[in-house]
């Protein structure tokens, strides 16, 4: 188990993500996937008001998860994170606007309290203040334990720190980003501010919407609604040498890419834990055994030349 930030969350390696819930993965599917990943070890569990709304048109995900916490009874043993913000009818982080949301989630999730409360989206239009001020209640009230940020640049998310300290609020405690293998954009000054301010950080897309997982290479056709993205980084020099070193160090190790690829992410700076979906369980395998796979330096080395730009 790993500690987000200075927080007493106590979590597995590997979040799972659950955006394709109630989208391609029914209600009985991810009941399945949900006890495979608990009894595989795992605990932190990631959600959103509007997963999978484009798909549904529903908070599908936050419902089935809440009614298999209700069926299991397992609720003090899971960190749950959710996010507010990207939802149609609640975007941005506008006091009122958190506040409906966060009792929304907590409905949906049949729960009184959530473990990790994501800002979504970075919020322009409203004072930083306000939406700090907004989670310091909600932290007070014990309805939230502690708030992260996601989708904020370096910038932004030093102000929100230096602004939460001037004031005496609640802090973010850690960000949520896009890295893996072949997207190393964090790797700079929002990674600095991550480390320098004693974050953590549970990137998602850690498997770069599964081109990471091993189904992808030329000719292939993968059947996945995200294919069409994944795919597009066949087309770069870039990503094909990044799939070649991946495979390299999985088949030397006998083990999955997906598992490689999210033990290269788990073992980087501030990484606390990588966020992956699966919509079986036999796709929930590879991401299990990533949590026990610790790679060396010779082999981090190699993905690490291999994936540079």
């Amino acid at each position: 188990m790993r500690s987000i930030g200075t927080t007493d969350l106590s979590v597995f390696p590997i979040s799972l993500g659950t955006n394709v819930f109630g989208w391609t993965a029914d209600k009985e599917t991810s009941f399945a996937v949900l006890d495979a990943y608990i009894e595989g070890g795992g605990n932190f569990i990631d959600t959103a008001d509007v997963y999978p709304y484009w798909a549904t048109g529903e908070s599908t995900s936050e419902t089935i998860i809440g009614e298999w916490l209700a069926d299991r009874r397992n609720r003090d043993s899971v960190v749950l994170a959710t996010k507010v913000g990207m939802l149609e009818g609640l975007k941005g982080l506008a006091p009122a606007t958190i506040r409906t949301a966060v009792e929304d989630s907590l409905r949906r999730l049949r729960t009184d309290y959530i473990d990790l409360y994501w800002a979504h989206v970075d919020d322009h239009d409203t004072p930083m203040v306000e939406t700090l001020a907004t989670f310091d209640a909600l932290v007070k009230e014990g309805k939230v334990r502690y708030v992260g940020a996601s989708n904020h640049g370096a910038a932004r998310l030093a102000e929100a720190l230096k602004t939460a300290d001037e004031e005496g609020l609640t802090r973010y405690v850690a960000l949520q980003q896009p890295y893996n293998l072949v997207e190393r954009a964090y790797e700079g000054e929002l990674r600095e501010v991550v480390a320098r301010e004693g974050l953590s950080s549970t990137p998602y897309f850690g498997l770069a919407r599964g081109f990471l997982t091993g189904k992808y290479a030329p000719g292939a056709t993968v059947d996945s609604p995200r294919a069409g993205l994944a795919g597009a980084y066949l087309e770069t020099e870039h990503g094909r040498r990044t799939l070649e070193a991946l495979h390299r160090v999985a088949g030397e190790r006998q083990s999955a890419p997906a598992s490689v690829a999210l033990a290269w992410l788990a073992a980087q700076p501030t990484v606390t834990a990588p966020i992956a979906s699966a919509r079986s369980v036999e796709q929930l395998k590879p991401l299990l055994e990533a949590a026990a796979l610790t790679l060396g330096p010779e082999e981090l080395a190699i993905l690490d030349e291999a994936s540079r730009p």
